[in-house]
């Protein structure tokens, strides 16, 4: 079944990055829309961009990853509030991944966190209104913030050269960041915070631009200190973040979903530490009771998922030609893997690696089984390296 094609038109609500001009420069052929801006989906083919991601360094325009800034002296105590992390860990200029929960465990968000100072945050986001959240909680309880989106526009620089990318723009100190800090730089005058973070599982750096007028200068900045490297811009790769057991907002979870529903996620709730935060008392529960439903990993036999084969909604999961017991919300052919890779919602008495699952793919059943997460890489060593 080929892929629906059609006509879409770009209107003013939509906002473009600073670095919208450059990446068509670049040859992206399309975008998707991700916190009401225009993302990069696509620029050569998927298992090219890749390899590209694997063997040498590549640049992604993720602007759309919005960056809500919580300053003010009750800061920390509404970002720790929000969030199932204990961030009384966290010191200046560390980040953190973190889940932002509701009072029933959902998950709001998931964004990487980053602490610029005794009461200055920002959040990342994924794809969510996240802001208005933390603003009702901080208004509720009548806390002293100031809650804005920051005119932040992020870039990823991921692959194992990339090391060499930032040594170059930045020097040692930066290249030299250990996994989960930041700092701040500058190159050419242009004003950035830099961490080692990324939405792979390789090698990489954030660079998150001050300046949203100055999106074109930085994009050729990164594009020559790149060049001896082979740098190229890709989209984010689908098939790098699954192997890697990095779920996306939206589609893998949502807001009905806590924590103890993903694999993998469990560990980030932290219910020991001293200080309260919104859920907890829910997510002590399903801690001693356990959950109805899980998202796994699953292998997809069959031929590889590119091109016509690719997931573009969510499939229906069986066991053994049944009813519908659950669906698949992401998956892509592994070229490393020489395999079909994806995550899947199904009921705890199906969520035990190795059970045996149908799935009903618009070209036909394909058998699955559900495998452990991550796929790749469990103790994360290639990212710290």
């Amino acid at each position: 079944m080929a892929s629906e094609t059609f006509t879409f038109y770009v209107q003013p609500w939509y906002r473009k990055s600073p670095y919208f001009e450059a990446t068509k420069r670049a040859g992206c052929k399309s975008w998707g829309l991700y916190n009401h801006m225009l993302l990069p989906t696509l620029y050569d083919d998927p298992v090219s961009e890749y390899w590209a991601l694997l063997n040498d360094v590549t640049m992604w325009d993720v602007s759309v990853e919005r960056c809500v800034e919580i300053t003010g002296r009750d800061a920390f105590e509404l970002t720790n509030l929000i969030t199932c992390r204990d961030l009384t860990t966290c010191e200046v200029w560390q980040c953190k991944y973190v889940l932002i929960t509701a009072a029933d465990g959902g998950i709001v968000n998931d964004p990487v966190m980053l602490r610029l100072g005794e009461h200055h945050f920002w959040l990342a986001l994924a794809d969510r209104d996240a802001l208005l959240y933390a603003a009702g909680v901080a208004a509720g309880r009548g806390m002293e913030v100031t809650i804005h989106e920051a005119d932040v526009a992020p870039m990823q620089i991921q692959g194992p050269r990339s090391k060499d990318v930032i040594g170059a723009l930045f020097g040692d100190a930066v290249r030299d960041l250990r996994y989960y800090w930041c700092a701040e730089a500058e190159v050419d005058g242009i004003p950035v915070v830099v961490s080692r973070t990324g939405w792979t599982g390789e090698v990489g750096y954030e660079i998150y631009l001050r300046d949203s007028s100055r999106g074109d200068d930085l994009w050729e900045r990164v594009r020559q200190a790149g060049e001896p490297f082979g740098i190229r811009a890709i989209a984010p790769s689908e098939a790098r973040r699954i192997e890697a057991g990095i779920f996306n907002y939206g589609s893998d979870m949502r807001l009905e979903d806590t924590p103890f529903h993903i694999s993998g996620l469990e560990k980030f709730v932290e219910l020991e530490q001293e200080h309260d935060f919104m859920g907890r008392a829910a997510l002590a529960r399903l801690a001693e009771l356990g959950v109805d439903r899980k998202l796994v990993g699953i292998d997809i036999e069959g031929a590889p998922m590119t091109d016509e084969g690719a997931l573009n909604d969510f499939w229906p999961v069986r066991a053994s030609e049944g009813m519908p017991i659950g669906r698949v919300t992401a998956a892509a052919w592994s070229p490393r893997l020489d395999r079909n890779v994806g995550f899947a919602w199904v009921p705890s008495s199906h969520m035990a690696d190795g059970t045996a699952l149908e799935i009903d793919a618009p070209q036909g059943t394909r058998p699955a089984t559900v495998v452990a997460l991550p796929f790749v890489d469990p103790r994360k060593d290639i990212p710290k390296g």
